[in-house]
């Protein structure tokens, strides 16, 4: 019922030899030994688990072959180092439920090891050998044959939790609250799993990051709980992911799924892989409706996920399916929401020529409803504008329903010295996924193209470098309108002694582009050329002190637009078992056409002005591991953004007009949000985890978050914004959380 691995690392000067201490999943730059497991054998999925010689240990789930990690799954596996005269030692203890195989008689894994040695500059040791020069990782596994007779667990693994919190209420009161719930993990074969949680409890995840979006458009926040981390490369169907340009558009959004001010009842997903190379995927949430005195703020509602993927020719080739689908009860306070939201998409790759080159596309079809003020909503929104006057669209505030479809095409050459590749998206206007996904624009046509450079071949200094050039353009589907042509260039060094650089520039709104969504509805914008400067630099991770800094610079606007943007970081070593960093964000932009909301009165009037804009954040983090199940964590992260509008006007009769003058024309009228602001956060966590038994832990939370807003820039420097923000009454919330892992 178990894998076992033992390592013998021989090293003729062992007490060289660092041995670091941190949490689980964290990495740091010593030596490691790690083993990688192809246990469906698809080329294409795996899982890695790795451990440093003070046994700090480290596991996540592979897919897409290129090495895309799930560091959410934290499988429930031992392993045991030793540090003495000839090297070190480890030995892995790997349940076979753990793992997910293909119930037969004979079964081979994909198998590599390798071994790092830190202070050779990095040196990799392995089984088998690992070409840089070739795209993909889990393909180029070795093979592990000779497993006869594994057995098919149907395992079942419940952690249920119990959490007691003070939380903060209205009026500075404070309410403790007892709760519970569960986390369910049951394999229906060895290679088939039910995932389910009741009630879940995300206390102990990290605050967002603070956002001042002054855009119509939605902030995407990256996905935090565990429960949706976890085997998120199953779900995984991007609408726009190119070499160029790879941004978070998808169909599938987990963050949709409980979102504020809403709460999930229960969720539970099914995930797998059968003998014939079928992938499956699912996921189902409910979450309970949210009200106040009687008034409804979110409905009951249910999101369903369906992902199907097909491997052929060992995982060369492929095709899948994906189907999401969004219901909720609305009612007389919740009118203007979608009732219902469906989305159904196929997509396939294909490579030849020995795995150089690869094929891929998609095709993606979306449909929803809803009362006539829901569709309105939805028409008239950022990602839709149909009321633009110039944009050749049936808008039609009757509507109770909307259709659209979207598709995509990449050809790739993936490996060798040249590597490239070209894409075609389109993106009818209708298309619309954001009820479970994730989508800043429909009505869209992009053609990208991507050409490397890539030296593989250590030189004295160099240990490798690449060398890209990028060039895009984007159209309006429903009219051919232009709206970007941008050629960029960057290059990227990694030394032999672990430092590297990155630099690079883009040169954009070349040939006369328009902006179709800058006015919020209203006629499209010429816009002028920008640039747009970057660069990069990091120093070598094993030191005890690592810099960090990344600079960017643009102009545009004929230089009355300007951004400056600087992130400074430094990563400390403090002992093997006492790390630190601090990093910040500090930002000066200068837009000369800031979009407001437009005002309609006596006719619409699309209005613009100037700001002036500093922002500052900081991030502090510490880490101290006593042990390697005993860890204990700070986090916390200040931010001020403060700003000064003036030179508010309007639209002018010609928007496309060449002289960036004559596109605007003076506004007598007053905006509300033509208002100078202050506005600061802060957010923390003292997080102290253990983790008493292997696959159950006890966390020990204290969250703090404070803001404070002003109607006005002010006159204090950052310092001063840094003090007021620590005036305000601070909201503090402490919990308690114990699992328990049963196994059977």
């Amino acid at each position: 019922h178990n894998f076992y691995v033992f390592v013998r690392a021989f090293d003729s000067h062992p007490d060289s030899i660092k041995s670091l201490l941190a949490r689980r999943d964290t990495r740091i730059c010593c030596d490691q030994i790690k083993i990688v497991i192809d246990s469906y054998h698809d080329r294409r999925t795996g899982f890695e688990f790795a451990v440093n010689p003070g046994g700090v240990k480290r596991d996540y789930a592979m897919y897409g072959d290129d090495q895309q990690e799930d560091d959410a799954w934290d499988g429930v596996w031992e392993v045991a180092t030793q540090i003495d005269s000839l090297g070190w030692t480890a030995e892995f203890r790997f349940p076979l439920s753990q793992l997910r195989y293909a119930h037969q008689a004979s079964n081979v894994f994909g198998f590599a090891i390798w071994r790092d040695i830190d202070r050779h500059g990095g040196e990799r040791d392995g089984w088998p050998v690992y070409r840089p020069s070739r795209r993909g990782f889990v393909s180029q596994l070795g093979d592990l044959v000779g497993l006869e007779g594994l057995p098919a667990p149907r395992r079942l693994e419940l952690a249920p939790y119990a959490v007691t919190k003070n939380v903060p209420e209205a009026g500075f009161q404070h309410n403790q609250k007892v709760d519970g719930g569960a986390d369910i993990k049951y394999g229906i074969t060895s290679n088939i799993t039910i995932d389910a949680t009741v009630n879940p409890d995300f206390g102990q995840v990290d605050a967002d990051p603070s956002v001042v979006n002054l855009t119509s458009f939605e902030t995407f926040y990256q996905e935090r709980r565990p429960f949706f981390v976890e085997g998120t490369g199953i779900f995984s169907f991007p609408v726009d992911c190119s070499a160029v340009n790879c941004g978070p558009e998808g169909l599938f959004y987990s963050r949709r799924i409980g979102h504020d001010p809403s709460r999930i009842l229960g969720a539970a997903k099914i995930s797998g892989r059968l003998a014939s190379g079928l992938t499956i995927g699912a996921v189902e949430g409910i979450t309970k409706k949210a009200d106040v005195g009687g008034a409804t703020l979110e409905p009951f509602t249910n999101y369903g996920v369906l992902r199907l993927s097909q491997d052929l020719r060992k995982g060369q080739s492929g095709f899948g399916v994906m189907a999401t689908a969004v219901n909720r009860n609305v009612d007389q306070f919740t009118d203007g929401l979608r009732d219902q939201a469906y989305v159904g998409a196929a997509d396939f790759r294909h490579r030849f020529h020995g795995g150089t080159y690869e094929l891929t596309g998609s095709l993606d079809f979306s449909t929803v409803g809803g009362s006539a003020a829901a569709i309105n909503a939805t028409q008239r929104n950022s990602t839709h504008l149909y009321q633009r006057p110039d944009n050749h669209l049936n808008y039609d505030s009757t509507r109770t329903a909307l259709s659209g479809n979207s598709e995509e095409i990449l050809l790739t050459r993936r490996s060798g010295f040249i590597q490239g590749q070209t894409s075609y998206l389109r993106r009818s206007p209708g298309f619309e996924v954001n009820d479970l996904g994730f989508l800043f624009s429909a009505n869209q046509q992009q053609w990208n193209n991507w050409v490397s450079l890539n030296w593989t071949q250590q030189t004295k200094m160099v240990q490798r470098a690449s060398w890209n050039f990028n060039w895009w353009q984007y159209w309006t589907a429903s009219d051919g309108l232009p709206t970007e042509r941008a050629f960029n260039t960057n290059a990227h060094v990694q030394l032999k002694n672990q430092w590297f650089f990155h630099l690079g520039g883009t040169i954009g709104g070349l040939g006369g582009t328009y902006c179709d969504n800058c006015a919020r509805g209203g006629p499209a914008l010429r816009v002028d050329k920008y640039v747009a400067p970057w660069a990069a630099f990091g120093g070598d991770q094993r030191a005890v002190i690592t810099p960090f800094l990344f600079v960017n610079y643009v102009t545009k606007d004929g230089g009355r637009s300007t951004s400056f943007g600087w992130s400074p970081e430094i990563d400390v070593r403090i002992s093997s078992r006492f790390r630190g960093s601090v990093s910040a964000n500090i930002s000066h932009g200068i837009a000369d056409r800031q979009d407001l909301p437009p005002k309609d009165s006596l006719g619409v009037h699309y209005l613009f002005a100037h700001i002036d804009q500093k922002t500052v954040s900081t991030t502090f983090r510490v880490d101290y591991t006593a042990t390697t199940t005993l860890t204990v964590q700070l986090y916390a992260s200040p931010f001020v953004s403060k700003a000064h509008y003036s030179n508010l006007r309007e639209l002018s009769a010609t928007p496309r007009a060449e002289a960036y003058t004559d596109r605007y024309q003076p506004y007598a009228g007053w905006s509300r949000f033509f208002q100078d602001f202050n506005s600061k956060f802060f957010n923390s966590n003292l997080v102290v985890r253990w983790e008493y038994r292997p696959g159950s832990t006890l966390f020990v939370v204290w969250s703090q978050g404070r803001d404070d807003f002003e109607p006005a820039m002010g006159t204090r420097n950052v310092t001063g914004d840094f003090g007021r923000l620590f005036d305000a009454y601070p909201r503090n919330t402490f919990l308690i959380k114990a699992s328990y892992w049963l196994n059977r």
